[in-house]
Order: C-alpha cells, then sequence, then structure tokens
C-alpha cells in the first residue's frame, strides 16, 4: 500500500484491491482534502430531533425519488442546523471562489450558495435545469451549473455539475454541501430533467481518469474541542497512516431503501446481548449520532439504566453505570466495530455547548424512531465513524472499515 504521495513514479503503478476482509491494496497518487471539524454552538436546540427529521427526509427522498411533496408531507419537523460538521474547503470556476462545504456520505448533489454566493466566471455554465434537495434537517433550491470544481492542487475537475442555491434552509455557517453518496440519491433532484442522474464529484473524477480508483478515505478524529483541523478526505485512494489494522470491506446492502445510500447489514450487540437483529442501514457522516430501531433503543436503554435527558433529546447515565457499561458492537461479516464505553459517551466537555450540563455523562445513542425490519433500520452516524478508519468505493460497492489510534481513546 502506498502513501499519499504525487510523484511520477507512484503515478504509473495501481492494482486494485478485491472486495474481502482483508484486501491487498496498492495506490497511485490519492488526492487528500483536510477536513475542519467543527461544533454549531448558535442554532442546534436538540440533536435527537435533528438527527430523527435528517433519517426521515434521506428516507423519504430514496423511496420517493423526485417527490418533494411526499418528503415535505414526511417531514414536518422544525429545522436544526447539524451538531457536528466536517468541512472541506472547495473552489469553484476559475479563478476559484472558495467555498467551505460540508462532506455529507447521505447525499450526492453538489451545491453552493448557502453562505457566499457563487461567483461566475468563464467556466461557469448554467444549464437548463432548477434543482431541489430536501435533506430531512434541511433543503435547498436553485440552479444547476457546470463548472471548474478544485478540490486540491492535484486534482481539478473541469465542468462538473453543481447546484447553485437560491434559497436554503438549515446551513448556517457554510456554503453548501459536498454530496459523496452513491449517484442514485441524485434521482428526481432535476426539472426539468427529473429521469437524469446528476454525475458526483468522485465519479466525474474517476471517469475522466483524474483519479484511478472510484473511491474515497475519510479520516476523523474525536476531540473536546469545538472546531479543529483534524480529519482527512482522500480520493482516488487511501491514507494507511491513518489506520492500524487491515481494511476489511463490506458490500453494500441489497436491502431496500438502504440499498440506495452507503447501506450496510449489521447485527448490534450490547455486551454479549443482540438489541438489534440482522438488519440493513446506512453510514452518514451528516448524522452526528447513532441512531438504532425504536425496539434495539428500548433494550439499549433498559440494559444501560439510561433515563431520557428532554433538553438535548439524549440518554444520560450515572458515573456508577459508566462505570459498568459494556462494548456496543456492530457486527457485519466483514468487521466488528467495537464501541467502547468512552466511545459511547458525548464528550463531556463539550456538555454544555448542546445544553447539557457540565459534568453529566450522555450517550450519542439515539432512537431512530421506527422499527426494526423496515429496510432502514440504523444510522450509523459521526459519532461511531469518528473511531474507525471508513473508504466508500463505488466500483465494488462496499464500505470498508479500519482501527486506527483512536478507536479506544478515552478522550470523552
Amino acid at each position: 500500500m502506498l502513501r499519499s504521495s504525487l510523484t511520477l513514479i507512484a503515478a504509473l503503478q495501481f492494482l486494485a484491491h478485491a472486495v474481502s476482509a482483508n484486501p491487498v491494496v496498492i495506490r497511485n497518487s490519492p488526492v487528500t482534502l483536510p477536513l475542519s471539524r467543527r461544533l454549531n454552538l448558535t442554532s442546534v436546540h436538540n440533536l435527537l430531533r435533528h438527527d430523527q427529521a435528517r433519517a426521515r427526509g434521506l428516507r423519504a427522498r430514496a423511496e420517493n425519488p423526485g417527490s418533494k411533496l411526499n418528503i415535505d408531507a414526511v417531514v414536518n419537523e422544525p429545522v436544526d442546523n447539524q451538531a457536528i460538521t466536517y468541512i472541506a474547503s472547495v473552489g469553484v470556476g476559475s479563478p476559484a471562489t472558495t467555498y467551505k462545504l460540508l462532506v455529507d456520505t447521505g447525499s450526492s448533489n453538489t451545491w453552493v450558495g448557502a453562505g457566499r454566493t457563487y461567483v461566475r466566471t468563464s467556466t461557469s455554465v448554467q444549464t437548463t435545469n432548477q434543482v431541489s434537495v430536501t435533506y430531512g434537517s434541511g433543503s435547498f433550491s436553485g440552479t444547476e451549473f457546470t463548472d471548474t470544481v478544485t478540490i486540491a492542487p492535484g486534482l481539478v475537475i473541469p465542468d462538473q455539475s453543481i447546484g447553485v442555491a437560491s434559497t436554503s434552509v438549515g446551513f448556517d455557517g457554510t456554503d453548501g454541501i459536498l454530496g459523496i453518496g452513491p449517484v442514485i440519491l441524485t434521482l428526481g433532484t432535476l426539472s426539468p430533467a427529473n429521469g437524469t442522474e446528476v454525475p458526483t464529484v468522485t465519479d466525474t473524477s474517476f471517469s475522466r481518469k483524474l483519479i484511478t480508483v472510484n473511491e474515497i478515505g475519510i479520516s476523523f478524529e474525536p476531540t473536546t474541542t469545538e472546531e479543529v483541523m483534524n480529519g482527512e478526505l482522500t480520493w482516488g485512494g487511501i491514507d494507511s497512516s491513518k489506520f492500524i489494522a487491515p481494511l476489511a470491506f463490506q458490500p453494500r446492502t441489497t436491502t431496500f431503501p438502504a440499498s440506495q445510500f452507503w447501506g450496510v447489514d449489521q447485527v448490534i450487540k450490547y455486551g454479549t446481548l443482540t438489541i438489534q437483529p440482522l438488519s440493513a442501514g446506512i453510514v452518514d457522516t451528516g448524522t452526528t449520532l447513532v441512531l438504532i430501531a425504536s425496539d434495539a433503543f428500548v433494550r439499549y436503554r433498559t440494559a444501560t439504566g439510561a433515563v431520557l435527558d428532554p433538553v438535548t433529546g439524549l440518554l444520560q447515565i450515572t458515573s456508577a453505570q459508566f462505570a459498568n457499561l459494556q462494548t456496543l458492537s456492530f457486527v457485519m461479516t466483514a468487521k466488528t466495530l467495537a464501541l467502547t464505553p468512552d466511545a459511547q459517551i458525548w464528550p463531556r466537555a463539550l456538555n454544555t455547548a448542546i445544553g447539557g450540563v457540565a459534568g453529566n455523562i450522555y450517550l450519542i445513542i439515539g432512537d431512530l424512531g421506527t422499527p426494526s425490519g423496515e429496510g432502514f433500520d440504523f444510522v450509523n452516524g459521526f459519532a461511531l465513524l469518528e473511531r474507525f478508519y471508513t473508504v466508500f468505493n463505488s466500483t465494488n460497492r462496499a464500505v470498508g472499515f479500519a482501527t486506527t489510534s483512536f478507536t479506544t481513546s478515552t478522550v470523552n
């Protein structure tokens, strides 16, 4: 496996990995993009409500592509901005204007204009299509353009499809979204070309041979500070310096509607107790918490002895209960992702930032709001992903996971 470098020799070497628990992986010069972790302190009123609304919106959009009416009928909660975001600085146009975009694996449209206004240049081409996406926890609508998108000096994408927002809700403090979900999620977002998919940034980079592997590697790190540059997004490969165990690749689920996303099948265990049998759900960087089916949530709450805090929407436990907390395991065929007791709690140094009480112990496991067996039974959100290195491979339709030095960290 080669570390990220931009050398001519590396550019001539390439061996794609197979989907397996321990693949042999050789990469030519993947391009890395730093990510800034930010805690939104201004308008997050309830973590659980936000994440549940997003989950409902994502599911409704997958089940009813292009049907804004149906989505709005399902998602009728007040909009909150996302609590934790990872921000990438992306250039659009030539000369490029830099936009701060949310990194989102749960959607696939890339768009700008929520904060900083879109600046037209000689490379900007307005299409005949309008674009609209509802996320449950926010929305945007506007006009579809093509333009030059600069991810990094080594990855400049000409004629990339992007949305330019005329209206947006739920994106305070950011300029839009860098959508890196499966391309099928763009179906129904354009009008009048309602049946046309919008090429994602990743797919365009691969089809034009700007990257040699159609995949993205993401590194997150747990932290107790409100804003820090501690993430990395790697285009066209992986960064082996970010993990300490072999990557294990889990095939994407075939169960609808989780199959429309970066969806996987897994069993969830608390200690030795199975709280959620084998079911399908999604891996989503745009969700702060880990959401599990309502019946599984009841089993988890009972097993931990936790009570619901009405202010934050999170489960709360005592110090004695924390001392007895068991490992929460997400068991896949390729790998088991184990959340230690520390990994199951919200960073105590940030309690007051979400309306909590300093010194209290809050859990990051939330109620999805729907029962298991519906094909969208969990959301493995940011609180889980920050403990593992994750790879999203479009060619092999698989999600890779690897243990990092932060998997068992006690930073919280």
